[in-house]
């Protein structure tokens, strides 16, 4: 991934003071630690780094504060626009190649067939925030395993496709487990019991979901920040009374955290002697894709 300085892009000059300019040296510095180990970052991501090294309160109104300070360092050339990522917007369009070639060239790369096919287990990722799907998205596609946003409280249409791919895998002998990421408020918690309530229904009933995170004993190891527990959250009830009074955001444990959490999961499903021999068959198509492209460029 490029350094922090690679896209430093001034477009605009800003005087800034020098306790402003110590927030800018900061984020640079946790941005290029997160890039160092093969992260990017969104703005709430750098916000909680902040918070938990006790530089900035918890408060929202530190949370807009800083994103003044950072967009305004982006515009002056003093953080790079590479650094920052909004994951819930992206542009869509169609792939292009220089000649037949190049498409099978790149689709020997690309190309993979499903590991988890003759595998005991079927797994898939799931988690709450669209801003988070970027973190996920290097431990599942190295392992394979489908990942998914569910952006909240999944929608009735999503949840029943859900329901009817996950019930192929069961049809054709495999158990099904969802691995479920998601922030410790009331609604947090209850997304995972409905999910699993839905998802049950709509399988008939031969899917588990298991909350990996976030937990308590996570937030008694990771001390992320806490948050006030919602009261205008139907919820908050219930939840003050098991939990306490504060809440915690997935958002706040650090990327390599989650990575780890999540592989570790997943690997307590995998057989790892049939997973070799569908990697080994895997690399053989692709060898056999990339002679093809190399006759073709002759």
């Amino acid at each position: 991934m490029a350094g922090t300085h690679a896209m430093m892009i001034k477009y605009r000059s800003k005087r800034f003071s020098d306790s402003q300019l110590a927030v800018i040296e900061t984020a640079n510095a946790i941005i290029e630690d997160y890039q160092g180990q093969g992260y990017d970052l969104t703005l709430r991501q750098l916000y909680y780094q902040f918070v938990a090294k006790d530089l900035i309160p918890n408060k929202q109104s530190e949370y807009k504060k800083l994103g003044v300070i950072i967009n305004d360092a982006r515009l002056a050339g003093l953080i790079s626009w590479e650094a920052i990522v909004d994951r819930t917007r992206n542009l869509q369009g169609n792939s292009h190649w220089a000649n037949p070639a190049s498409i099978i060239s790149q689709s020997a790369d690309q190309y993979a067939i499903d590991k988890w096919v003759n595998q005991r287990y079927r797994v898939e990722v799931w988690i709450e925030k669209d801003a988070l799907a970027g973190v996920i998205e290097g431990v599942c596609t190295r392992n394979d395993v489908d990942y998914f946003s569910c952006r909240g409280y999944t929608s009735q249409s999503e949840m029943w496709a859900a329901g009817m791919r996950l019930k192929r895998y069961v049809k054709a002998g495999q158990d099904v487990t969802i691995i479920h990421l998601g922030d410790h408020d009331p609604s947090g918690i209850d997304m995972t019991r409905d999910i699993q309530d839905r998802l049950s229904m709509f399988s008939g009933g031969n899917v588990t979901v298991e909350r990996i995170a976030l937990n308590m004993d996570q937030v008694r190891k990771y001390r992320p920040p806490p948050n006030p527990a919602k009261l205008t959250d139907k919820r908050a009830q219930k939840y003050i009374k098991e939990y306490g009074s504060s809440s915690w955001e997935l958002d706040a444990l650090d990327p390599k955290t989650l990575d780890k959490l999540i592989e570790k999961n997943i690997l307590e499903f995998r057989n790892t002697k049939l997973w070799e021999e569908k990697v080994a068959e895997e690399e053989m198509d692709r060898t056999e894709l990339r002679e093809i492209a190399e006759k073709m460029e002759d």
